[in-house]
């Protein structure tokens, strides 16, 4: 090991490229100018004996110690160490090929001189060769003992003396090869000393070939190539990409040793401050967690439940405070200690009391409270019922979602309240996931938690008024809700955990059913609550409305009075309305008016009169639903439901001379004007029974209006008023005095019933009319209403449509009748 020192001291041009171990590994050094032989003047064997050379290629003019250990090489080493010294190195294509033939190695080598050939002490062969001259091997002539072959020697074509480009090309691969020393961590800086002071730019480039961290298959590329330039080129190439790969990877450190040195130096003043919290009193996190623990051991939750909040408490103690994961897990086990397991309030079993505090909040709605009643009285009997799922559907303002707070209020349970209008994605209803940010339980746990009770009466308003998008469906959500057989055991995404809801009382409000889906409203127990009459609206007015809003405007019971007349004007003709919503909000501008009288001290009427009203309210805003009378064939008054409650509408008709043209107006659906058809074809395979010549339905155009042309008009219980319209103006006999109709006709004439019937008979009261005329299947409807909303009516079942001609149609004309006949 002395020679390889002294060498090491002699020559500055030492390069390092890591401990090397196989056959091949190397420690590459390089001559300096004066050592670069030309081979001309060295005699060459006739016959080359090649060593093949595992994972490095020796390029001309470099200096490489290499360790023999395969026998083969062995014996040529010391046969030729003895002789001329003079061997030819090829590269192996693969390097795990322990016996290599010829088509094991590359044609292209280098010829070297063995310099010095080493015994180490752990018994292996060390020897020092310097590449001379390139040669390629023309034929394998001997394999054993080892390979010998006769060559070609190549000679590098070497660009002109005055050459700048390539000048500039070496410049820039010693450029490049210092940026390589500094940017690696495994090349001694001392390198950078043998790059600067090589001057021969051929030696440079088979240097830094040499030396370079590339592949062995690229530098084979390179050393078979003649052309020193397009090798320096090729190079300049190949160590551009090592820098910028060498810049990735150091940037990569950089940044993995920030973060790194982040964390540490947050530990340390993480672990300063528990420090200074202990000496102070404690650490507000373990006081925290302590918190947690001691409201754990009161809550009176299920095993898996507490099995669960163990656990996740467990976690969180793991956790660094700082973390975010810390926040989100503490609000998980503080949503899971607020929520009310098996926590219930004490119903109250007073059927009397109940009774009397549904009538006081609520007048009329006699079919809700009997099914509360019956509902009390048989969790009075029995001590344990599911809670029943009701549905009250009917129109705005009659009382729906007020009447849930009666209900809570007459069993002594919390009330919560959640809006389902507009409500389209399913996390609103089963919550999202802990793991995403901002994550929360759905509305349903969260109104629960509020109510702090798991047994709430708990109002879903607007249940018709759910949509679906690409977030999902919270109907189909709403199944488990509202499903008895399912809810004691509601999944909820957040929580991760079954909760309980057969104890939560459970009452959803709608306008209309048809926008509810089947599914959903075979789950519900569903009650119909129709609109107010004149004398009920009074009552509720009376009892309820003009206290409140007395009480909201300081103005005292003593200091203003309305009597019937004048509450009875306001709601005909500043209302239109089946509820009393908007008859709430003009009592509560009269009543501010009378305030601001009061606060100014100015005189005004205690007993207030229509002439009062007409003065706060201006002239009426709506004209009231009146008859308009039997002087005009083809008028005829139908009876329609709206979500808004009953409403009268007029159907009329008119002949003018043509070809029998049917025409339809007033912004119908397909619905109505299928039952315009319908009807016209009705009247003219019967015009014979109502002495209609048939020449009339060829000579006359027939149009079909009905009024209010902005409103969007549907559905089929026209039918029956368009068939008498077109019978009385081809008559041009008159209608009925004060008669209004509803029913659906089929084609062979019959008279098939409809809906809504309670708002229709309200609409018709409304308008004076008298006689109304219903389908024969609708006798059972009639029979569900009170008495005081049929008082003053003729009710005419009827199963054909020539029934119903027969009672609407007088057998006088009207005044200056058409003569249908010419």
């Amino acid at each position: 090991m002395s020679d390889k020192s002294e060498f090491r001291n002699k020559n500055m041009n030492i390069f390092f490229a890591g401990d090397m171990e196989a056959d091949g590994d190397f420690i590459p050094l390089i001559s300096d100018d004066e050592d670069d032989v030309d081979m001309k003047k060295t005699e060459m064997p006739k016959e080359l004996p090649i060593l093949p050379l595992r994972n490095t290629v020796l390029f001309p003019g470099v200096i490489l110690p290499i360790t023999v250990g395969r026998k083969k090489s062995i014996k040529l080493v010391n046969d030729i160490y003895k002789g001329d010294k003079i061997i030819g190195t090829v590269a192996q294509k693969d390097a795990r090929v322990n016996e290599p033939e010829e088509k094991d190695i590359y044609k292209t080598g280098t010829v070297a001189h063995i310099l010095k050939v080493l015994e180490m002490p752990d018994g292996s062969t060390s020897v020092i060769i310097q590449g001379r001259q390139r040669f390629k091997i023309n034929e394998i002539v001997q394999d054993e003992p080892y390979h010998k072959a006769t060559v070609t020697l190549l000679i590098d074509a070497l660009p002109k003396d005055d050459n700048r480009e390539f000048e500039a090309i070496v410049g820039s691969l010693k450029d490049l090869s210092l940026r390589i020393i500094n940017l690696s961590s495994h090349i001694p800086p001392e390198t950078s000393f043998a790059v600067k002071n090589i001057e021969n730019p051929k030696f440079l480039v088979n240097f830094i070939c040499s030396n370079s961290d590339i592949e062995m298959k690229e530098k084979q590329k390179l050393i078979e190539i003649e052309d020193l330039k397009e090798r320096s080129i090729q190079l300049l190439e190949l160590l551009s990409k090592e820098v910028q790969m060498l810049e990735l990877k150091n940037d990569i450190q950089s940044k993995v040793k920030t973060d790194l040195d982040r964390q540490q130096r947050e530990y340390l003043l993480h672990q300063q401050m528990k420090t200074i919290q202990d000496e102070l009193g404690g650490s507000p996190i373990d006081q925290e967690i302590e918190e947690l623990k001691k409201r754990a051991k009161n809550k009176k939750w299920n095993k898996e439940v507490a099995e669960i909040f163990n656990k996740e408490l467990k976690k969180m103690n793991r956790l660094n405070p700082a973390t975010g994961e810390y926040s989100v897990q503490l609000n998980y086990l503080q949503t899971l200690l607020d929520l009310p397991w098996s926590e219930f309030t004490q119903d109250n079993f007073d059927l009397k009391r109940a009774q009397k505090i549904l009538d006081e909040d609520h007048f009329g709605l006699e079919n809700v409270k009997d099914r509360i009643l019956e509902y009390l009285a048989v969790l009075k009997l029995k001590g344990d019922l599911k809670s029943p799922i009701l549905c009250l559907y009917g129109p705005p303002g009659v009382g729906k979602t007020s009447l849930g707070k009666s209900i809570a209020k007459a069993l002594d349970r919390k009330y919560v309240r959640m809006s389902l209008g507009g409500l389209h994605d399913e996390a609103e209803i089963r919550g999202h996931r802990k793991t995403y940010i901002g994550a929360m339980p759905g509305r349903i746990i969260q109104n629960i938690k509020k109510a702090k009770s798991a047994n709430p009466v708990f109002i879903l308003d607007e249940i018709d008024k759910v949509s679906n998008d690409f977030h999902g469906d919270p109907a189909s959500a709403l199944l488990e809700v509202l499903d008895p057989e399912q809810n004691s055991s509601f999944h909820d995404n957040y929580l991760e955990l079954e909760f309980d809801l057969s104890n939560v009382m459970f009452v959803a409000t709608a306008n209309t059913l048809s926008t509810i889906s089947p599914a959903l409203r075979d789950r519900m127990e569903m009650i119909e609550i129709s609109g107010y009459i004149v004398e009920e609206k009074i009552e509720i007015a009376k009892r309820h409305l003009i206290p409140k809003q007395l009480k909201a405007h300081g103005v005292k019971e003593s200091q203003v009075s309305f009597s019937k007349n004048v509450l009875e004007y306001i709601i005909e003709n500043h209302t239109r309305e089946s509820g009393v919503r908007t008859l709430d909000k003009t009592l509560a501008k009269v009543i501010r008016n009378i305030a601001r009288k009061i606060a100014l001290e100015e005189k005004f009427n205690k007993s207030l009169s229509i002439s009062d009203i007409k003065e706060i309210l201006g002239p009426p805003e709506f004209s009231k639903e009146k008859y308009q009378g039997n002087d005009f064939a083809g008028v005829v008054t139908g009876l329609a439901w709206t979500a808004a409650g009953g409403e009268i509408l007029f159907v009329e008709s008119s002949l003018s001379k043509g070809k029998g043209k049917l025409t339809l107006t007033g912004n119908l659906g397909e619905v109505m004007k299928e039952s315009a058809v319908i009807a016209l074809e009705y009247i003219k395979s019967h015009a014979d029974e109502l002495d209609i010549p048939q020449s009339a339905f060829e000579n006359w155009n027939i149009h079909i209006h009905v009024p209010e042309g902005a409103i969007p008009k549907d559905g089929p219980s026209a039918g029956i008023t368009m068939a008498t319209s077109i019978a009385s103006v081809f008559t041009q006999r008159k209608v009925r005095n004060k008669i209004a109709m509803t029913g659906e006709i089929t084609l062979r004439g019959k008279v098939l019933p409809v809906g809504g019937i309670k708002e229709k008979i309200l609409a018709a009261k409304r308008a004076n009319i008298t006689d109304i005329i219903l389908s024969e299947e609708n006798k059972k409807d009639i029979a569900k209403i009170k008495d005081i909303y049929l008082k003053g009516l003729n009710f005419h079942f009827v199963k054909e449509i020539m029934d119903v001609l027969n009672i609407a149609l007088l057998k006088e004309k009207v005044k200056k009748p058409l003569k249908i006949n010419e």
